[in-house]
């Protein structure tokens, strides 16, 4: 018998269809408080980089009152690309994403990275390369990346509202790695290995990034996504047979650092 005609559930079916339940009822009831508390995050967010804005015309403009001839001929002999007051200006090619904005990035990339491995998984799943695989598989992984997407949607819309681009892609050192291994994948055991790896590594991110945002928005929307991600990577650990230790506490030796971002 081939691996792929195997039972890739450790669990039953009846147990997978009865956990993903309770992960989405979870995740709608979760998201009611995360959009309250990203509205609240936005506000401070937009006022602070308004505020940035605000000083950085002001002294533009006095550098302007107080020295036009100066500028004009630095503006004359800029050959080399830089601009009158370079110091005040960002360098070519530098992120949008300072401070808490950059960990709200960094959120928004790892959520789009799971949207993009689930949607690999359906896609080769549909292709046959798996092998059968149950229904109460897809159901799990279509719920989860769903939910991955209400979470992107919900971090971009943050930086939406701070007037700096919105994260689309994948942007993150860890993202060719991780898509390497779920398009060397031959099995849904496979998939849900490397799955797990990337739902623990979100789950510790924002644990991390609750206790190193300063915003009180932002901590309380990682912690109110934690859980889900959390529950995420429970479930999957229970379909590879890896049952969990229940633990309050989630750790951060996963945790994706907000270097890895590359936007």
């Amino acid at each position: 018998m081939s691996p792929r005609d195997e039972s890739p559930l450790a669990i039953s079916e009846h147990e997978l269809a009865a956990m993903t339940s309770n992960l989405d009822e979870m995740h709608h009831e979760s998201m009611s408080e995360v959009r309250d508390n990203m509205a609240s995050l936005t506000e401070r967010l937009a006022s602070v980089a308004m505020s940035h804005a605000s000083r950085r015309s002001f002294l533009l403009g006095s550098l302007a009152v107080a020295g036009t001839g100066v500028l004009a001929a630095c503006g004359s002999s800029s050959s080399g690309g830089k601009a009158a007051g370079g110091a005040t200006t960002s360098p070519s090619g530098s992120s949008p994403y300072t401070g808490d904005l950059k960990v709200v990035a960094l959120a928004a990339a790892l959520e789009n990275l799971a949207v993009a491995g689930y949607g690999l998984a359906l896609s080769n799943a549909g292709k046959g390369v798996y092998g059968k695989v149950p229904a109460a598989i897809g159901e799990f992984v279509t719920v989860a990346q769903k939910q991955h997407t209400d979470h992107a949607a919900a971090w971009n819309s943050v930086l939406k509202g701070a007037g700096v681009p919105q994260v689309t892609g994948t942007p993150l050192t860890i993202a060719s790695g991780a898509v390497s291994a779920l398009k060397s994948a031959k099995t849904i055991g496979d998939v849900a290995k490397v799955a797990l790896g990337l739902e623990n590594a979100a789950a510790q991110t924002y644990v991390f990034a609750a206790a190193n945002v300063s915003d009180p928005g932002g901590i309380a929307t990682a912690a109110s996504i934690a859980p889900v991600e959390a529950m995420h990577a429970a479930i999957l650990s229970f379909v590879l047979g890896q049952y969990p230790v229940p633990n309050s506490d989630i750790g951060i030796s996963s945790a994706v650092q907000p270097s890895a971002l590359t936007a």
